[in-house]
């Protein structure tokens, strides 16, 4: 099956290399889409390592600090579907070229803050223009990418960062706060967006869709409520209770909302979100995927900087190091899975097996107490959980995405990051408060000496690892099962048209 689909891709690809005048710059167009995927990547975590000196500098209380994370994740996670279907309708350049620039400006202004709300505002349209921007460069590489196998490597690549773009974040931003100043994890977004900016005015072309359907307006109002209501609930999750009604609430408006989504696109003649591309089996179990490695990933990410710098002593610099092992074995993974591995086996066994090997490595994780160490505790987990992640995460984002027509590709993107970003926000909230519950339980009725508080610190960590690991591993078996066996047919490559 993977030669037949190879021969049909081929031929297409090769008859497109004169209609198509992105296809000779494809690697040069690559660069400039992994410029903006990791800038928008980045900086879901970049800033939360100076949040502690930005707070101090500007003076605003530690009940306000983290909105300045939560306002980047609404706008971001809540617009993302209309970002998708403004980039396929309007062109998807100028849709990247404005998310740049904007990106560019709301970061100059953050990182010049006088104040809170200056800040706050100015990450909110950070999220804002990401959301244009993420699947804009998605939609792009989808489009810019149709021969089989050069698909395959242009994703590992696009995986590789939107897993490990993270980690990396973190790194950089303990760099950056420590050797210049907090404003720098700002002000770096400026340098990457320019030089991305530069490459797509000289190499990308823009083409006017042929579907220019109008903007389903009640659709749109009720996705983007829909995901402000779920981000903005699981946010208060971190810092209320689960009864109180800013919880909950928010959550059950959410889900309604959604549902009045779905009856929506079922009926309206221009559906902001076709379900023609999340009812596919392939594509709907790839979308859960990216969903639920999003919910993980948190656990990884959140409760082990806690535990290399709360009980370990690492700096935020020695701290983003530590994560490089598993951004190099997840890149390793990512770029094989997508290049040698999908054409071959398909996508349901590598999600289905990184997944289940992303669960096993936080089982391990789970076994860390007060006398561990990183290199017996956690270096050896952590570079399994980056294999794991690499080898579901960029099929996923590959199956995504595959098939989809050239003018559903912005929302089938804006989709898969929609999951991701989503799946993020639930992971920190969910299992932040499973971690308080744990330390709690821990304490009861315990005098308080040094040693029991950072037992139950570590015990609070290694719960949350426990949860993260049951959430991978149902993952696995839930996208397994909804996944087709055997390779898709990638013939049906959408046509790098309408850009």
């Amino acid at each position: 099956m993977t030669d037949s689909s190879t021969a049909v891709a081929e031929p297409r690809a090769g008859s497109r290399a004169t209609e198509d005048p992105h296809h000779a710059r494809r690697w040069l167009i690559l660069v400039v889409i992994a410029l903006a995927q990791l800038m928008v990547v980045l900086d879901a975590t970049i800033v939360n390592i100076a949040l502690p000196t930005a707070q101090h500098d500007l003076g605003f209380s530690s009940d306000a600090r983290q909105w300045v994370v939560t306002a980047y994740a609404l706008a971001f996670g809540s617009l993302l579907l209309l970002g998708g279907r403004v980039a396929d309708l309007f062109g998807r350049k100028y849709a990247l070229l404005i998310g740049l620039g904007g990106f560019a400006v709301a970061s100059a202004v953050g990182g010049a803050a006088n104040g809170f709300e200056m800040l706050v505002i100015a990450r909110a349209a950070q999220g804002a223009f990401g959301a244009l921007l993420a699947p804009a460069a998605l939609s792009l590489l989808t489009t810019t990418f149709t021969d089989v196998r050069e698909r395959g490597r242009a994703f590992g690549i696009f995986g590789a960062i939107a897993g490990g773009g993270a980690a990396v974040g973190l790194l950089l931003g303990g760099v950056l706060t420590e050797y210049l100043n907090w404003r720098w994890c700002m002000f770096v977004n400026i340098i990457i967006a320019a030089v991305a900016l530069v490459g797509g005015l000289a190499l990308l072309h823009h083409r006017r869709s042929e579907h220019r359907p109008k903007l389903d307006i009640p659709g749109t109002l009720s996705a983007s409520a829909g995901l402000f209501a779920l981000v903005y609930g699981f946010s208060n999750a971190e810092t209320h209770d689960w009864s109180n009604a800013l919880v909950w609430g928010f959550l059950a408006a959410g889900v309604v909302l959604l549902a009045v989504f779905v009856a929506l696109q079922r009926r309206v003649e221009h559906p902001l979100l076709p379900l023609r591309v999340v009812l596919d089996r392939n594509r709907g179990g790839a979308y859960l995927a990216v969903f639920m490695i999003g919910i993980g990933m948190f656990g990884i990410f959140l409760f082990l900087t806690y535990y290399l710098q709360q009980n370990l002593g690492f700096s935020p610099i020695t701290s983003g190091l530590a994560f490089l092992p598993m951004v190099g074995g997840l890149m390793i993974t990512a770029t094989t899975a997508t290049a040698v591995l999908l054409p071959r086996y398909g996508p349901k066994w590598l999600v289905g097996l990184g997944m289940l090997i992303a669960g096993g490595a936080m089982f391990w994780l789970s076994t860390l107490d007060t006398s561990s160490t990183y290199a017996n505790g956690v270096l050896f987990p952590l570079i399994i959980a980056g294999i794991g992640i690499g080898l579901s995460m960029a099929p996923a984002m590959n199956v995504a995405t595959a098939g989809v027509g050239a003018h559903d590709a912005g929302v089938a993107s804006a989709t898969v990051n929609t999951a991701q970003q989503v799946g993020g926000s639930i992971g920190t909230a969910l299992l932040s408060s499973i971690a308080a519950n744990a330390v709690t339980s821990f304490v009861a009725g315990k005098q308080l000496t040094p040693q029991v508080v950072a037992e139950a610190a570590v015990h609070s960590y290694t719960t949350a690892f426990t949860w993260a690991a049951v959430i991978f591993v149902v993952g696995a078996v839930v996208c397994g099962a909804l996944m087709k066996p055997g390779v898709p047919d990638q013939g049906e490559a959408p046509a790098a048209v309408h850009m």
